[in-house]
């Protein structure tokens, strides 16, 4: 299976590229609006995984490009830009793909972080609303810590929510989710239900701000 992440470049695109490269045998297109930037990144993630005794399948390429005749497409963009990034490979996206947001609208103050709910209800009605109508929308990978995502010497053992109106892409997303190792996909309903979700992730942020030695602290669920 060939997945794209737009915005690879990333933290938590980072984080995704290398533990599916590192657990998976899928090809990873690290995808960026710089392709010189994507490449190079690409470079530095393959000489980490070759570095593990790892043959990986990781290719740059700017976001268009990554996007064209991949079956999943990852927005590992920040919540502000997840629109336009959708609505700028649109024309490229397989009627078929699934298109996948991890992104949370949050503000901070000193108090700590607090979800930004967007006037559609979620970052991930956004991504609905901005996708091709043939295109699958679902919201995965929230509430992960990205420096645990991307340093493959640290066990997952967390959970990831997954939100959907399609249940064939819900599937996919599932399948592909559960192939990083330490990582379980738990159904959290449909895209109604994104709101709810995305804003575990604050709640996360403030658990690891205010408790010592809980920097990459994630969410399990019993």
């Amino acid at each position: 299976m060939r997945i794209a992440l737009l915005g690879g470049t990333g933290d938590i695109g980072q984080g995704l590229a290398l533990r599916l490269a590192y657990d998976t045998a899928h090809e990873i297109l690290i995808g960026s609006r710089d392709p010189e930037k994507a490449r190079t990144k690409a470079e530095e993630y393959e000489t980490e995984l070759d570095s593990r005794g790892v043959d990986p399948d990781v290719k740059g390429f700017e976001n268009g490009m990554a996007a064209d005749r991949s079956d999943v497409v990852v927005v590992a963009v920040p919540p502000y830009h997840v629109s336009d990034t959708i609505e700028d490979v649109a024309d490229r996206l397989d009627d078929d793909a699934v298109l996948v947001t991890p992104a949370v609208g949050m503000k901070s103050d000193e108090d700590g972080m607090h979800y930004h709910r967007p006037g559609a209800g979620s970052v991930t009605a956004v991504a609905a609303a901005a996708a091709p109508d043939s295109v699958s929308v679902v919201g995965a990978f929230h509430n992960l810590a990205a420096d645990r995502l991307a340093n493959l010497d640290i066990d997952l053992d967390v959970d990831t929510l997954v939100v959907g109106d399609d249940d064939d892409a819900k599937e996919t997303v599932t399948m592909i989710a559960e192939q990083i190792d330490g990582l379980r996909a738990l159904d959290a309903g449909p895209i109604a239900n994104a709101a709810e979700v995305e804003s575990v992730t604050p709640l996360v942020i403030n658990i690891a701000r205010y408790n010592e030695g809980m920097h990459d602290v994630g969410t399990t669920f019993h």
